[in-house]
């Protein structure tokens, strides 16, 4: 897949947050954390919700990696 939630993880370890917590928080539902979780894509209205909960950059919740070129 051509993105990564690794940011994200990471951020959560950083600030000792379980991913229950954080669905309840940021108010998203378990599917879009399982979708995160095989690095599907996601809606950017959630990354919006995500990037304004931490006020932190999109950089800090989601990489972009060049995909083959087939």
């Amino acid at each position: 897949m051509p993105f990564s939630y690794k940011p994200l993880w990471k951020t959560l370890i950083d600030k000792d947050m379980k991913k229950k917590e954080f669905m309840q928080e940021v108010k998203i539902s378990k599917s879009t954390i399982d979708k995160m979780g095989r690095s599907e894509n996601v809606s950017l209205e959630i990354i919006d919700k995500i990037c304004n909960y931490f006020k932190c950059e999109l950089s800090d919740v989601i990489t972009h990696t060049k995909s083959e070129e087939k």
